[in-house]
C-alpha cells in the first residue's frame, strides 16, 4: 500500500512540475510583420528617429557641397538657431520646424553616457570639429592635388575624393561614426535597456495597459519602437523592411551589406525577428523574453559594426599603396572603428574601451596617416577587432 501511495504522489508532483514548466515557458507568437494595435489603432511610433535619420542624411550630403558654410552644417548638426547658423539649413522644411536634432542624441544613452558626460562631450565635439575641418582644411584645396601633409583631391579612377592632409575623408568619418554614436548607441545602450524600459511605473503601466496621455501606446512599447526606428525608420515599409534593406546611409545600409555576405546571411532576419518577438513580449507582459531579445539585438548589431570595420581595413590593405580608393576605404574603416566604442557585450560593457578605440585611430593616423599606413598595421587592428567576436578576419573581409 505504501508503495502505491509513493508512486501516486510521485506522479502528482511530476504533473505539477510539468504544468509549472508549461506556464513558465509559454510561447509568445512572433508576428509576421512589425505591426501592433490597440483598439484598432496602431501603437507603433518612431517619427523622431525617422526625422533624425533624415537630418543626418542632409548633413552628410552637405559635407560634399563646397558652397555650404560651416555655420550651416553646424546648424544641421545641432538645430539650434541661437548658435548663429542658418535658421533653415535643411531642404526638408519639416526638419527646420522640428525641435529634434542629431547632436542631442549623439553619445546620449542612459547606460553609457548619462553618468559619463565628459566623454559624451568629447564625442559630440569630435563630430563638430570634423565639420569645421572640412570647411577650413578641405574646401580651400578643392582644386589642389592631395599629397602627404597637404589636403586636396585624390582620384580613385571613377570618383574624386577630397581628403585632409593625412588622407582622411571627413564626410566618411562623420557618416560612419554617427552609425555608432547615434544609431547604435540609442538602440543598444538606451531604448532596449532595462533602465529605460522599466523606468518609473513602466512595468505596472504596461501590465495594466495604461497608455501615454493622448497616445495609443504604453511608455514601454514606445521605447522599444524608438529603438526599432533607428534601424528601420527610413524604410519604405517599416513593418516589413527586409525586402528593401539598405534604404538609408547608416545602420540599415550596412546591415544590408553584412547580410549580403554568405558568412552572415541570416543576421538581418535574426535582428528583425528579435525586434518583433521582443515587442510581442512587451504586449504579453513577458519581460524575460523581452530582455532575451534585447540581448540578441545588442550582440548582432555590435557584430555589424565590427565586421564592417574589419572589412574596410582589409579592403584598404588590398589597394595599397596609397590612392584615392585606399583613402576612401580607410576613411570608412576609421568611422566604423570610432563606432566600436558604442558596441555592447553580454556583460553590459562596450566591447571596446575609449582607450582601445583611440589606440586604433592613433595607429592609423601616425605620421602621414593613410599615406604611410602599412599592411601590418591594418592586419593587427583587424585581428584585435575580430578577436572580440565569433568571426574571423577572412570572413569579414569578403
Amino acid at each position: 500500500m505504501r508503495q502505491t501511495i509513493k508512486y501516486t504522489m510521485l506522479i502528482a508532483v511530476t504533473g505539477l512540475l510539468l504544468s509549472s514548466c508549461v506556464r513558465d515557458t509559454k510561447k509568445i507568437e512572433n508576428p509576421a510583420v512589425y505591426n501592433f494595435e490597440r483598439d484598432g489603432q496602431s501603437t507603433v511610433s518612431f517619427s523622431g528617429q525617422t526625422t533624425r535619420i533624415g537630418m543626418a542624411t542632409e548633413l552628410i550630403n552637405a559635407m560634399k557641397d563646397f558652397n555650404v558654410s560651416a555655420e550651416t552644417m553646424l546648424e544641421m548638426y545641432a538645430n539650434e538657431t541661437a548658435t548663429g547658423g542658418d535658421a533653415n539649413p535643411f531642404a526638408d522644411a519639416s526638419f527646420n520646424e522640428s525641435t529634434k536634432s542629431v547632436k542631442s542624441k549623439v553619445a546620449a544613452s542612459e547606460d553609457f553616457f548619462t553618468s559619463n558626460t565628459s566623454e559624451a562631450a568629447v564625442i559630440k565635439a569630435d563630430i563638430q570639429s570634423w565639420i569645421e575641418a572640412q570647411v577650413s582644411e578641405v574646401f580651400p584645396n578643392q582644386m589642389e592635388l592631395a599629397e602627404p601633409g597637404k589636403a586636396g583631391q585624390a582620384s580613385d579612377g571613377t570618383s574624386t575624393r577630397y581628403v585632409n592632409a593625412k588622407g582622411l575623408e571627413y564626410n566618411q568619418a562623420i557618416n560612419k561614426s554617427l552609425i555608432g554614436a547615434l544609431m547604435l548607441d540609442q538602440i543598444v545602450n538606451n531604448y532596449v535597456s532595462t533602465a529605460v524600459l522599466d523606468a518609473g511605473t513602466n512595468i505596472e503601466d504596461n501590465d495594466n495597459g495604461t497608455v501615454v496621455e493622448g497616445k495609443s501606446y504604453t511608455y514601454m512599447e514606445h521605447k522599444w519602437d524608438e529603438a526599432y526606428g533607428y534601424l528601420f525608420g527610413a524604410s519604405t515599409d517599416a513593418s516589413d523592411p527586409l525586402a528593401t534593406l539598405g534604404e538609408d546611409a547608416f545602420l540599415n545600409k550596412y546591415l544590408d551589406r553584412v547580410n549580403a555576405d554568405s558568412d552572415f546571411s541570416d543576421i538581418a532576419n535574426t535582428i528583425w525577428e528579435a525586434f518583433k518577438l521582443g515587442r510581442a513580449a512587451i504586449v504579453a507582459g513577458d519581460y524575460t523574453v523581452r530582455d532575451e531579445q534585447a540581448d540578441i539585438i545588442r550582440k548582432e548589431l555590435s557584430k555589424v559594426i565590427a565586421i564592417r570595420a574589419v572589412y574596410y581595413l582589409q579592403t584598404g590593405k588590398s589597394g595599397l599603396p596609397a590612392s584615392g580608393t585606399v583613402f576612401h576605404d580607410l576613411s570608412e574603416g576609421y568611422g566604423f572603428i570610432y563606432s566600436l566604442r558604442f558596441t555592447r557585450d553580454s556583460n553590459g560593457s562596450s566591447y571596446f574601451s575609449r582607450s582601445e578605440v583611440d589606440g586604433f585611430i592613433d595607429q592609423l593616423m601616425e605620421g602621414n596617416g593613410f599615406w604611410d599606413v602599412t599592411a601590418e598595421t591594418l592586419d593587427s587592428i583587424s585581428e584585435a577587432i575580430a578577436s572580440k567576436f565569433e568571426f574571423t578576419v577572412a570572413q569579414a573581409a569578403n
